[in-house]
């Protein structure tokens, strides 16, 4: 729709490295053109896969259209990824091209990453050029690179971008690659853009009068629906940079200065927003803000009354849940019904997701695993690489044959509305009753002294109610005394039940997280049971590679 739309403005492009940029519809469209024509001339056609190493800008959304009118295959990294978590997810797919910058600056910290796109240029023989943008330095080179600005050199002309099948590979997403190389997801054309079309337009009535905003970075899904706002004709807001700098407004006084009408962020990050006491609709002028996305965990109902006390009484809140493996959300929001503290109001338009018993039965009213039991617009092509397609089956369809089987623990009542209560590998069982981690979070969390907390069940191999352990981080100068103990255990009892109460509290100085922030119940209880922290999650997927010491070293008893 851009085309059409020369003067306005399509992406709007804020750093903590560089001064703002800007693109109207005019700008996007001679730049992708440009870019289209420069990865020509590096021999990039149709199939080909061009990958970067790029942060959440402007240059990063043109480079991805232009690989897409090529009809060649897209695929990035955000540049906090270590070299190996990188080479791990690129040399899957043979890219014949590197997009990358030079370094960025996350708050006041500079990082310097020429050494590491060092190190992916000798790892990766299948390319044939790399692309540098000088971003942390303007003047800045590397050896065996061409530049950004020589690939958008030449204008390109007018010619119309081909036409590719409906399931033509648009771009390769990759699970967290927590357990073994992480999972290359191939999503294709067709599928995309008539489910981000759907999930944006109808379901969170975004349109051209729109200025959309989610905070991502470029591993993580939410990058790829953020740019799809494109497709509906909203003005996209990209954000780079640390959001707590210099503190955890900076993301509301962002949304005042540029005008969003759609606030997309994670459910983490509203409720640090409620413990740190913000008052986001007080603080900064946000009269046009309309609708509030969160995602990446569970929102309990203290985030929802938080919004609607703290930022506007009036706001759309949606609390959306989906996965990488199908780029959208399975159950969310709706415009045309309520929002209610604490539910997810339906499943998504064309999304028939159940709950489903351990025999396969549906349940309602009932914690079941979440299935879809027919297919969604986006359901990934396949697996790279998975030429009979018996990797991707596995994943999905062998927990219940028929049903996509997502891994989530879904509570479905009769009128559609649902609650997400955790991951169902990461089930709390205690006295054969199941339970989800997400309001155990919730309740620790709220406590002042806890920033953090993680939980774990331990099975008693002899049929006992085994062992809850209840790992915390700890406020800068709070202290896991006997009073803070028996706070904990309080808060629990009362606001969940005498089963919630963990066997033990230990404090640790970090919970382990993927890089796109989720937690790892499931490889700490498999290092509390004895396996080695090597051989439960690799390093280089973690948010903080040393996270998993902690467990290791814990004391037993």
């Amino acid at each position: 729709p851009w085309a059409a739309r020369g003067g306005d403005v399509a992406v709007v492009s804020l750093s903590q490295t560089r001064e703002p940029v800007r693109l109207t519809g005019a700008d996007l469209v001679d730049q992708v053109r440009r870019a289209r024509a420069g990865l020509e001339r590096l021999g990039v056609g149709e199939g080909d896969r061009v990958v970067a190493y790029l942060p959440n800008i402007a240059e990063t959304i043109v480079a991805f259209l232009a690989t897409a009118e090529l009809g060649a295959i897209w695929a990035s990294c955000a540049p906090e990824f270590g070299t190996p978590s990188v080479v791990a997810r690129f040399q899957q797919i043979a890219p014949k091209v590197l997009l990358t910058i030079d370094g960025y600056r996350y708050g006041a910290k500079a990082v310097d990453r020429r050494a590491e796109v060092a190190e992916l240029q000798a790892a990766l023989p299948s390319l044939a050029a790399t692309v540098l943008l000088p971003y942390l330095d303007p003047e800045a080179s590397l050896p065996g690179t061409t530049s950004w600005a020589a690939l958008v050199a030449e204008s390109g002309g007018g010619a119309a971008a081909p036409a590719f099948r409906f399931d033509h590979p648009l771009y390769v997403l990759y699970s967290s690659g927590t357990t073994g190389l992480p999972k290359p997801i191939v999503h294709g054309h067709g599928g995309i853009l008539v489910e981000h079309a759907k999930a944006l337009a109808l379901q969170k009535d975004i349109g051209p009068d729109d200025r959309f905003f989610w905070f991502s970075t470029t591993g993580w899904m939410m990058w790829n629906f953020l740019v799809s706002g494109l497709v509906v004709g909203a003005t996209v807001v990209c954000f780079d940079g640390d959001p707590g700098h210099p503190d955890l407004g900076a993301l509301w006084a962002m949304a005042e200065e540029q005008g969003v009408t759609s606030f997309g962020t994670s459910a983490p990050f509203l409720m640090a927003c409620r413990k740190a006491g913000l008052a986001p609709g007080a603080d900064h002028g946000l009269s046009r803000l309309r609708s509030i996305g969160s995602t990446g965990a569970p929102l309990p109902a203290a985030g929802f009354e938080w919004v609607y006390e703290a930022v506007r009484d009036d706001v759309f809140l949606s609390s959306i849940s989906g996965g990488t493996d199908v780029c959208s959300a399975f159950v969310g929001g709706s415009v045309l019904l309520a929002v209610r503290s604490g539910v997810i109001a339906a499943p998504c338009l064309g999304a028939k997701v159940e709950a489903l018993s351990p025999a396969g039965e549906p349940l309602v009213g009932e914690q079941g695993e979440l299935v879809l039991s027919e297919p969604l617009p986006s359901m990934p092509v396949g697996f790279w690489g998975d030429e009979d397609g018996s990797r991707y089956r596995a994943a999905y369809f062998e927990r219940f044959p028929g049903h996509w089987h997502h891994g989530d623990w879904i509570t479905i009542e009769a009128d559609g509305s649902c609650v997400i209560t955790g991951r169902s590998d990461a089930t709390l069982n205690r006295g054969g009753v199941r339970l989800g981690t997400s309001d155990f979070y919730t309740v620790v969390e709220g406590l002042d002294e806890v920033v953090d907390s993680l939980v774990v069940h331990l099975d008693d191999a002899e049929g006992g109610p085994g062992e809850l352990l209840l790992f915390v981080v700890l406020a800068p100068g709070a202290e896991l005394d006997d009073d803070l103990r028996g706070r904990i255990a309080k808060e629990l009892r009362t606001s969940l039940s005498p089963r919630h109460v963990p066997d033990e509290v230990h404090a640790v100085p970090v919970v382990p997280r993927t890089l796109s922030g989720k937690k790892l119940e499931v490889p700490v209880k498999r290092i509390l049971l004895g396996q080695p922290a090597e051989d439960v999650a690799s390093k280089d997927a973690l948010a903080d590679p040393s996270a998993l010491d902690h467990y290791r070293r814990l004391p037993r008893g």
